[in-house]
């Protein structure tokens, strides 16, 4: 495997059991594909000073509230982070050095600085992945709060995240328990990668779209899905022999698939069919 630097610091991190990744470090080496000079070093550095500055201010009383209270204060009144309303968009809010640079990012990475210094204070906290929109909670039995680092760190409960998803689908929304369960580390990342994905896919950049699907799938080798695409990104981009295997691969586990028929003529102009 012919891999960069920074995607093979990226491979070692993300191979190891999944409460072990360090999501900052992991976050860092998907940034560090984009920049290249990057040291991710500072930026860990970065999150310890913030923690020790939070550590200076917290009550004495460690009740969640009170934590998120102090968390919040920090971030958004002292540091002046806030969620990039107007360039939503923009590949940066998912690059975890530019979040911390520019204070902006998009819900999952601020929430990941969120968590990250929260876990620096021993206030553990984990990522719950809410279709559209992602929030954090205290890993705490029985605390059923979560707070949205995107939105200034507003507290919500289980009924504000129901009208969250109603607002934001702009109809009616059961709140299946799995809409708030915690996401682990290796969904954590692959959130992360899935909107750098679309962002470069809607710009038609397929070389950094082929980057996030092919660190996609070393997270998720099964997600065949992610293997499909990487292989018409492969062929898109010229390299036919990789697009050929990840191809008959996907056929091979899905031959009934609606788009079965498209991959076949793809596969007799290659030769493969």
């Amino acid at each position: 495997m012919n891999l960069s630097s920074a995607r093979q610091y990226f491979y070692q991190e993300i191979h190891q059991p999944d409460e072990h990744i360090n999501l900052a470090k992991a976050a860092l080496y998907i940034a560090q594909e984009e920049y290249p000079d990057l040291n991710p070093e500072e930026y860990l550095n970065a999150l310890d000073t913030m923690a020790s500055e939070v550590k200076e201010r917290l009550p004495a009383s460690r009740y969640p509230l009170r934590l998120i209270q102090s968390l919040n204060q920090y971030f958004y009144e002292d540091l002046k982070f806030s969620g990039n309303q107007s360039d939503y968009y923009n590949p940066c809010n998912s690059f975890l050095n530019d979040v911390i640079d520019h204070r902006l990012g998009i819900p999952i990475t601020l929430a990941l600085v969120y968590l990250e210094v929260a876990h620096r204070i021993d206030f553990p906290m984990v990522g719950i992945g809410m279709p559209g929109h992602f929030l954090i909670r205290p890993d705490i039995p029985d605390v059923e709060i979560f707070v949205d680092a995107f939105n200034r760190g507003e507290v919500m409960f289980a009924q504000d995240c129901q009208e969250r998803l109603t607002q934001m689908f702009q109809q009616p929304v059961n709140l299946n328990p799995e809409f708030l369960a915690p996401v682990s580390n290796g969904q954590f990342l692959m959130r992360i990668l899935t909107n750098l994905k679309y962002i470069y896919l809607k710009q038609q950049n397929l070389a950094k779209t082929l980057a996030a699907v092919e660190r996609i799938v070393l997270l998720f080798p099964n997600a065949i899905l992610e293997v499909r695409d990487r292989g018409l990104l492969y062929y898109k981009l010229g390299h036919y022999p990789q697009a050929a295997d990840d191809l008959q691969t996907y056929l091979a586990k899905v031959p009934d698939a609606e788009d079965a028929p498209v991959i076949r003529r793809l596969l007799d102009e290659l030769g493969k069919g």
